[in-house]
């Protein structure tokens, strides 16, 4: 967002972001752009989730009412209340669609034939239509976004990594030193072990393959299943798994490129209707990627598509643990998935966020 943003303060002589916290990695907020601070977002649970969402509404709204009179509005889905400013607003307006509401209520039990569903169904439709523009991230989201608007009005931009990297060699690299990591074929997740991600899935990968002593399998993160799969790492007496809290922003480059193998989980409901961010920082660092997802997926259909990983359903454990210790035993197989994998980098750079202006 931070790119999106600078990209329109060379636009526009005026740009507001409101927004509950900038983190800045590789490329810091321009200084021509005015910050306001609405509530930040809180992920401890649903209710959290929710009052968050509830209150940053409100707090957008308000200030465009007061401050916004002619102005250019960018409605971003997280807080994905934020457009139904629209519904009461005369401003022109886009949407960016990162994920996708109110499908993306399913992960929390709110079922298609719910009130809720239905009701945010109709203001979609109506939102929509007013819009100048819907963006989303692929074919297959916009495919999902059709249902609400017409096709003529979506426009797919592809996403990208939030920090330049560069692999980092291992013989170089202070996290595989300080994790004593030498020597190890490193299964990595790092990222939310909330409820919308498999991470119960690593750690299955973990038990069986506790015979197979050179590979070792780190989780860094948190949410709310973290405190009782590291129970369970425990109490199965695994030493090849380590869990790890978020790391500084610096350090993620180096965590990232100890990787041989980056997992990237979704629930069946979310793969279908966001793409995780941190999948272009995995394949900047060159790392093959296997994804906990419906095959058809839209991070299933990037990974096969740049033949730099593969995709398998949550049930398939022993399919995966066949894919790890095939990259692990074949060198020229494991080479080219990394090949693939920087490839694919170049197609997702912050370049790409000059599409999202919207040209007066």
């Amino acid at each position: 967002m931070v790119d999106v943003v600078n990209a329109y303060s060379q636009e526009y002589d005026e740009v507001v972001l409101l927004a509950g916290k900038v983190e800045e990695h590789s490329r810091i907020l321009s200084p021509k752009v005015f910050l306001y601070n609405i509530k930040a977002y809180n992920k401890k649970n649903v209710f959290y989730r929710i009052l968050t969402w509830l209150i940053s509404f409100f707090q957008s709204f308000f200030y465009l009412l007061i401050h916004g009179k002619g102005a250019m509005v960018v409605y971003v889905t997280n807080p994905p209340l934020s457009y139904f400013s629209s519904l009461f607003l005369r401003n022109k307006f886009i949407i960016i669609e990162y994920d996708i509401y109110p499908d993306a209520l399913k992960n929390i039990g709110i079922r298609d034939d719910s009130l809720i569903f239905k009701l945010w169904t109709k203001i979609n439709r109506k939102v929509f239509k007013k819009a100048d523009c819907i963006i989303t991230l692929s074919n297959g989201m916009a495919n999902l976004l059709s249902k609400y608007v017409n096709k003529s009005k979506i426009k797919v931009i592809p996403n990208w990594g939030s920090i330049t990297m560069n692999p980092v060699p291992k013989v170089d690299n202070p996290f595989i030193k300080e994790h004593h990591l030498e020597g190890k074929f490193v299964v990595m997740y790092s990222g939310n072990i909330g409820y919308t991600h498999h991470v119960e899935t690593i750690v299955a990968l973990a038990l069986l393959l506790r015979n197979e002593f050179d590979i070792h399998f780190m989780v860094i993160g948190g949410g709310g299943k973290k405190a009782d799969l590291v129970k369970l790492v425990e109490m199965q007496g695994l030493v090849n798994c380590t869990f790890l809290d978020w790391l500084p922003a610096g350090k993620i480059v180096y965590s990232l490129s100890a990787a041989d193998l980056s997992v990237v989980t979704l629930t069946d409901d979310t793969a279908f209707v966001s793409v995780p961010s941190k999948t272009y920082n995995i394949l900047s660092v060159g790392s093959p990627m296997l994804c906990v997802a419906p095959e058809k997926s839209e991070i299933g259909q990037l990974v096969k598509k740049e033949r730099c990983g593969k995709c398998y359903d949550k049930d398939h454990v022993e399919e995966m643990i066949n894919f790890i210790l095939q990259l692990k035993s074949d060198k020229k197989y494991y080479t080219e998935m990394v090949k693939n994998a920087l490839n694919a980098s170049t197609h997702y750079t912050f370049a790409n966020a000059n599409e999202y202006v919207y040209h007066k």
